[in-house]
């Protein structure tokens, strides 16, 4: 049996998680690893912090602490966010010696094997500060003209040079006067890589969401960027390179290192031992990815580029991409106080399955979604917590005997299953489709004509609905389930039935 790495990379280690951030790659990632893992398939889900990027020491700075507190303290209450919304990764990557070891050693042997070369590139740099690079410098992106910061461009996902924004000025000292300079850095050179690219994107194009298919088609159009590797500012892991002496390592080029530390320490942590952290990359092994649109140039091009670099590591199989989540129709902002978490939900007395549920419903697929609490309790009410209470109590009138379940219940109870897999399956993963599929069986199953007769028949497709929508509402499946294991043949011949739990508000 082939395994399933499904990896949501981490937020950067610059504050907690909002709302924003589970409506998008951590509920999802979440929610496909449970449905394979109870259909039967081999799953590890990686996920935790992105420790090296310069936005912890801008964030750091303006919150008047030390950068590396801010990093752990950030990783502790990530970690502790996802618990509360029953989100359970495997792995859960920190900034520790063994990460550092794991980013060397793969960058070691790209530089031995003569895949990344010294170039000369131009940064931003001013005297109070030096060069600038993504958080430390802000202007307009050379493609969209969209004002942010270099690296990866929210706008329109391109990747941007620190030394291509349109008027660039700095971050740390607005005032400070910023000229460009060059120095010299290793890069590697992503166009040298364009037929295996051209190839692995023509593979994967039908399954790829707008935005990101998008970034690709206008990346590939072009000559694709000697993406930097090193940099020449502080803030980083050092690289061991001579030629590159007092540099650091770019923050966004550890994209599949970091992945491959999470799949190791999910497989570790579930008891395996593994000869290397990257023996997971080689062989029958599936790579989904779940991640923010904006990310899609340092995963899907560069990272893809890397791998071919090195020809043996299996390629992912899957991108599954989101737009951003708001909160009254306005960007959620940590800065400007515009968010809501799921723990502060959860304090207010919102059951989480209800949260869960929700952020499903509304996940920003393929386009900004919006939040409300009004929204989440109507729509909460209506189409989940009352439906559901009168199947239970359906199901918790009737004696706990041996029912017959019919022929008919068999193929309806097959078909329901097929249903959600169609929304679960990996190629076409989608959990706003799978929410939708949870309303309309939930709908059938409500308005179901009950009669003693076909009593058997009617807990035979509430349960295997539970089982279909337990990677959503995990906390009432696991009070309901002896087992959250989704049946792979339907061949019942009978039912008896046991006592459902209630949805509360």
């Amino acid at each position: 049996m082939s395994k399933l790495l499904v990896i949501a990379p981490g937020p950067t280690a610059n504050g907690d998680l909002h709302l924003g951030h589970l409506a998008g790659p951590f509920l999802a990632a979440d929610i496909c690893a449970r449905y394979a893992r109870a259909a039967g398939c081999d799953v590890l889900f990686g996920t935790g912090i992105h420790s090296t990027q310069n936005y912890i020491v801008t964030t750091a700075r303006r919150l008047g602490v030390k950068p590396e507190d801010l990093r752990e303290q950030s990783a502790a209450k990530v970690e502790k966010s996802l618990a509360a919304m029953d989100i359970e990764p495997d792995g859960f990557v920190r900034f520790d010696e063994r990460y550092v070891k794991t980013v060397v050693t793969f960058f070691d042997r790209l530089h031995s094997a003569g895949k990344l070369r010294l170039r000369a590139v131009k940064f931003p740099y001013s005297a109070r500060n030096g060069f600038l690079t993504d958080a430390y410098v802000r202007g307009g992106c050379p493609v969209c003209l969209t004002d942010g910061c270099a690296g990866l461009c929210e706008g329109c996902g391109h990747w941007i040079a620190s030394g291509e924004l349109v008027n660039p000025q700095s971050t740390l000292d607005p005032s400070d006067p910023v000229e460009l300079r060059e120095e010299k850095v290793l890069v590697l050179p992503v166009e040298e890589y364009r037929a295996g690219l051209e190839e692995f994107f023509a593979r994967h194009a039908p399954t790829l969401r707008p935005r990101l298919a998008r970034m690709i088609e206008e990346m590939l159009a072009r000559p694709l960027p000697d993406y930097p590797v090193t940099l020449p500012i502080s803030w980083g892991i050092p690289a061991p390179f001579p030629e590159v002496d007092g540099q650091v390592f770019y923050s966004d080029t550890e994209t599949i290192t970091w992945s491959i530390h999470a799949s190791a320490l999910a497989a570790q942590a579930r008891g395996e031992v593994l000869e290397s952290d990257d023996q997971l990359w080689f062989g029958d092994t599936e790579v989904v990815y779940f991640f923010g649109s904006d990310a899609g140039f340092a995963f899907a091009v560069a990272g893809v580029a890397m791998l071919l670099a090195l020809g043996e590591y299996v390629l992912p199989e899957q991108f599954v991409t989101n737009e951003f989540y708001e909160l009254e129709n306005d960007k959620f902002s940590t800065s400007r106080g515009h968010l809501v978490t799921g723990q502060e939900l959860l304090e207010q007395g919102v059951p989480r399955d209800l949260i869960r549920f929700y952020l499903a419903s509304t996940s920003p697929e393929f386009q900004r979604t919006n939040f409300t609490r009004a929204a989440m309790h109507e729509v909460t009410s209506s189409r989940l917590v009352a439906p559901w209470n009168r199947i239970a109590a359906k199901v918790n009138a009737l004696d706990p005997v041996a029912l017959p379940v019919s022929e008919r219940s068999r193929v309806a109870a097959r078909l329901m299953a097929e249903r959600f897999a169609g929304a679960y399956d990996v190629r076409r993963f989608s959990v706003t489709a799978a929410a939708f599929t949870l309303t309309e069986q939930l709908a059938r199953l409500d308005s179901f004509p009950l009669t003693a007769e076909n009593a058997g028949d009617f807990c035979h497709e509430v349960d295997v609905f539970l089982r279909c929508a337990g990677p959503i509402l995990t906390d009432l499946a696991t009070r309901a389930l002896g087992d959250t294991a989704i049946p792979s043949t339907f061949d019942a011949q009978e039912f008896t039935p046991r006592p459902l739990p209630e949805l509360s508000e």
